[in-house]
């Protein structure tokens, strides 16, 4: 089994590595937030353009700026189609990033817990050796008392 000290160093190796992934986490996931946020502001644009449109259609307007406004409405759609495939790729980064780091913490989790393991077999030889020294001086007292 490894020394305590060697599994010291796995677990400080397994800890960079679980920072490191959980910095890389967060930023993915700020990413999907500014993904979200960005793509709700198209789309809100988008909705108030469209009723802007439709309070002055009601008061006339003509071919030229129907077609200016078909082809900005284009361009929104088109925007949002490429913002939405923006935040499934920022979600799919998000969801390998989470992965990534759920994998070091469990390996840097189980370091740990061998090292505890070995921690709690040197203290049990430990106390043996503690309990056969405290006997064989009991041992030798009781002998030179009779």
């Amino acid at each position: 089994m490894a020394s305590t000290q060697q599994l010291e160093t796995l677990i400080d190796l397994a800890q960079r590595e679980t920072d490191d992934a959980a910095k890389r986490l967060g930023a993915a996931l700020k990413a999907v937030s500014e993904a979200e946020e960005k793509l709700n502001m198209l789309i809100g644009y988008r909705d108030e353009y469209g009723r802007r449109f439709d309070a002055s259609q009601q008061q006339g307007i003509t071919p030229m700026a129907y077609r200016n406004f078909q082809a900005f409405m284009e361009k929104l759609d088109t925007a949002i189609l490429g913002q939405q495939e923006v935040l499934r790729h920022n979600k799919a980064r998000g969801d390998k990033e989470k992965q990534v780091w759920q994998d070091a913490e469990r390996k840097r989790m189980s370091y740990s817990t061998l090292r505890d393991r070995a921690e709690a077999q040197e203290l049990k030889k430990e106390a043996k050796r503690d309990q056969k020294a405290m006997d064989e001086h009991a041992s030798r007292q009781a002998f030179f008392k009779r």
